[in-house]
């Protein structure tokens, strides 16, 4: 059972419900604009900075292809700069895929008053929650950030190797993105559900416990929203929807006992 008494389903019904909630979290901010454009300014500065960090890539991708193949100075020049050249493109293409990855973790330890405040107005408007801690607002930062370090370290145990493995014929194209999209959107909803849990008192271990007991509603969500973030400029736009969803997918799925807080 959830906590409003329905059963809680499993596998594609569990999925579906995982889309569902970011649906619900789209209408909510369709129904409050002012909480939207509000919920914008984090990500329109995260986007900032990510676009000149990517352009700099871009722009030393070349030099970073060179410095890293020191032992082909003394190859043929063509057989040399065809080899830098696709090393470059390797580099730039994996500072796209962390950047999809790190995109909500950053924005959300920009904008954390910001996306406190939407959660709590959604949580408001569906009856309230008690917080179990008044954290001061560094200190939660500062967890914020420390987790999503921590989460950033699981998702690039996967996406490293998976990144490698899209490069095999076949395999490459077919079987990682599905698993890529699968991982890339679990740890989205970890991030997501981040302030809505931290605010029932669930500390980093027992949040992934909770979502990975309830996995298929994890991935309905996480995986619509990563596809979302794919749209250019997609993640700016639905990052308040992404919060707001992510907030009604735990009051909805979740106890609303606070349990022991833990590290």
């Amino acid at each position: 059972m959830n906590s409003m008494g329905q059963p809680i389903r499993r596998g594609i019904g569990g999925f579906a419900d995982g889309v569902k909630y970011f649906f619900q979290g789209l209408g909510w901010v369709a129904r409050h604009p002012g909480q939207w454009v509000f919920g914008l300014i984090p990500a329109l500065i995260a986007l900032v900075l990510y676009v000149v960090a990517l352009v700099l890539l871009g722009t030393y991708a070349g030099d970073l292809a060179a410095w890293a193949t020191p032992f082909a100075d003394d190859w043929e020049p063509a057989l040399r700069g065809t080899v830098r050249t696709l090393l470059g493109i390797v580099v730039f293409a994996l500072g796209l895929v962390l950047s999809v990855i790190t995109f909500t973790a950053a924005t959300l330890a920009i904008g954390e008053p910001f996306y406190e405040k939407l959660s709590e107005r959604v949580e408001h408007e569906m009856g309230g929650v008690d917080k179990t801690a008044d954290i001061p607002l560094w200190r939660s930062i500062i967890r914020s950030v420390r987790d999503s370090l921590i989460t950033l370290a699981y998702v690039l145990m996967f996406t490293i190797p998976l990144f490698v493995l899209g490069f095999v014929p076949v395999v490459g194209q077919t079987v990682v993105p599905v698993l890529g999209a699968a991982v890339s959107g679990f740890f989205l909803s970890v991030e997501l559900t981040a302030l809505a849990m931290e605010r029932r008192g669930f500390g980093r271990k027992q949040r992934f416990a909770l979502l990975r007991a309830d996995r298929a509603a994890a991935l309905g969500f996480g995986v619509v929203v990563f596809l979302i973030f794919l749209i250019p400029l997609g993640a700016v736009v639905a990052m308040p929807a992404a919060v707001a969803g992510a907030t009604i997918l735990v009051r909805t799925r979740l106890s609303p006992t606070p349990p022991p807080r833990t590290a």
